[in-house]
């Protein structure tokens, strides 16, 4: 797989597009002027998380002895608790902080972008060619950086949307969330049943 169809692929996968409701959703409350940085940031914390699996992140899943499926239902967990607090919000937003309060890691960084299925598809990158690390740092930084571009526009499509349209796209966001989330716990699920039905044979 050529670095541009890596990369393409990645991109797909961080759906920046699909997240940028949860990015306005969680950023509402931040000041305008400060948001922009807090991006930033969770974007680069992102980064060096997605660069830190590629290169160790089977080891590290096989040090700590925990299966691939593993990671994809404690994401879908993650995400399924999100989408709840986008349909019935709260004060403070879904994350449930006071206004002002800054997101930290999570959910913008994880698993926003370095969600479970894109760390699936570095560990699959990296186990198909191990030689062609390099290409594949390329790919994931190309993507990312594509995917920061778009990110880094949530304040615009803020004031296009304004409050009540912000809050109509989160519902609906929250309830395709709803169903991305129960389909990665279903993959998860039957991927595990299948190794241990398979064990057992």
């Amino acid at each position: 797989m050529e670095i541009l169809s890596a990369a393409t692929m990645l991109f797909l996968i961080m759906d920046p597009l699909g997240n940028l409701p949860i990015y306005m959703s969680v950023l509402k409350t931040i000041d305008p002027k400060r948001r922009r940085i807090v991006i930033i940031r969770e974007l680069i914390f992102a980064l060096i998380i997605l660069m830190v699996f590629l290169h160790s992140g089977q080891a590290l899943l096989d040090f700590l002895k925990i299966e691939q499926e593993t990671v994809s239902i404690a994401g879908g967990i993650i995400l399924f608790i999100i989408a709840i607090k986008m349909i019935f919000p709260k004060p403070g937003g879904i994350m449930g902080m006071p206004a002002g309060e800054e997101p930290f890691i999570v959910p913008l960084a994880i698993p926003m972008i370095a969600g479970p299925s894109t760390m699936a598809a570095l560990i699959l990158l990296a186990n198909q060619e191990p030689n062609k690390m390099t290409e594949w740092s390329i790919a994931l930084f190309a993507a990312w950086l594509i995917s920061a571009i778009i990110l880094s526009m949530s304040s615009t499509f803020h004031r296009l949307l304004g409050e009540k349209g912000l809050n109509a796209v989160e519902r609906l966001m929250g309830m395709i969330l709803v169903m991305i989330a129960i389909q990665m716990l279903l993959n998860g699920i039957g991927v595990y049943f299948q190794s241990q039905l398979s064990a057992a044979i």
